[in-house]
């Protein structure tokens, strides 16, 4: 699809274009959760992580791939995650959800692991060493930066929603993260299982991009994602996974999953619609 030429947010806004949505594969291979023919092991998670990237990743904007699911194996598994990462189309737009971020000399390595070594289009980083272990990432041109802000675990609210200078402390940090970084490579992370919180803070900040995870098995909302996520200065995208990826664990797995997948991004093109996008 399309040229692959250019930047990763050149080829992300040639993707959205053209699908018409903003739907991001998330892949998450845990190995409980893989299908019955598959072992529980390594091999399993990368044949699985593989086959959903052949099957489904033709609906997709963008991929997002949780790198923890395969340090947790070792060696083998950063082995399987160089292959996985080599099954993605140069045209597509790879997320390494990592959620990085530390003194400078270890994000400066963290970002050569995940920038260089496996050549990711944009990362995941935390914002609460400050600036100087977000720098080291940014450093990398072209790369696209994703900065937690509103995330969608049950219990982000425990210091998330806290008030700093009368306002939630994500909403503090979106605003720190604008002013700090007025680029276009520069989003948040804004989870949708919370729709209220996520359209205001698409209105306290409407330029960066957003990537919004919850919605499908989180049971966030599609329709506040669809219409939150892109920014003025850049697309944003809706990452699902579970909704994708658990289809079915029999042997059908892999056409259930495209199927999944295209089921999402007509639904998402047709939210748009609705949205005037």
């Amino acid at each position: 699809m399309g040229d692959p030429a250019g930047t990763p947010l050149d080829r992300l806004r040639a993707r959205v274009r053209a699908l018409g949505a903003p739907l991001c594969l998330g892949i998450d291979p845990h190995p409980d959760r893989l299908p019955e023919e598959l072992p529980r092991s390594v091999a399993g998670v990368e044949r699985f992580a593989r086959g959903l990237i052949e099957a489904a990743s033709q609906h997709a904007a963008a991929i997002k791939i949780n790198v923890a699911f395969f340090e947790a194996f070792g060696s083998a598994g950063l082995a399987a995650l160089e292959r996985v990462r080599a099954d993605v189309a140069p045209d597509h737009f790879l997320i390494l959800d990592a959620k990085r971020g530390d003194i400078g000399t270890t994000a400066e390595r963290q970002a050569e692991a995940l920038l260089g070594q496996l050549n990711a289009d944009a990362v995941t980083v935390s914002p609460y060493l400050g600036a100087d272990a977000i720098d080291p990432f940014l450093a990398w041109p072209d790369r696209v930066v994703y900065i937690l802000a509103l995330t969608s675990n049950p219990s982000a609210g425990d210091l998330q929603d806290r008030t700093a200078d009368g306002l939630p402390l994500y909403r503090r940090v979106a605003q720190w993260v604008v002013e700090r970084w007025p680029e276009e490579r520069v989003g948040l992370v804004a989870g949708a299982t919370a729709p209220e919180q996520l359209r205001a803070l698409r209105a306290d900040v409407p330029d960066p991009a957003f990537l919004v995870p919850g919605v499908g098995a989180q049971g966030g909302d599609m329709a506040a994602a669809v219409a939150a996520c892109h920014g003025r200065r850049a697309p944003g995208v809706v990452a699902l996974s579970r909704a994708i990826s658990g289809a079915s664990r029999g042997s059908d797995w892999q056409q259930a999953a495209a199927s999944a997948a295209l089921h999402l991004q007509r639904e998402m093109q047709r939210l748009g619609a609705t949205l005037g996008r």
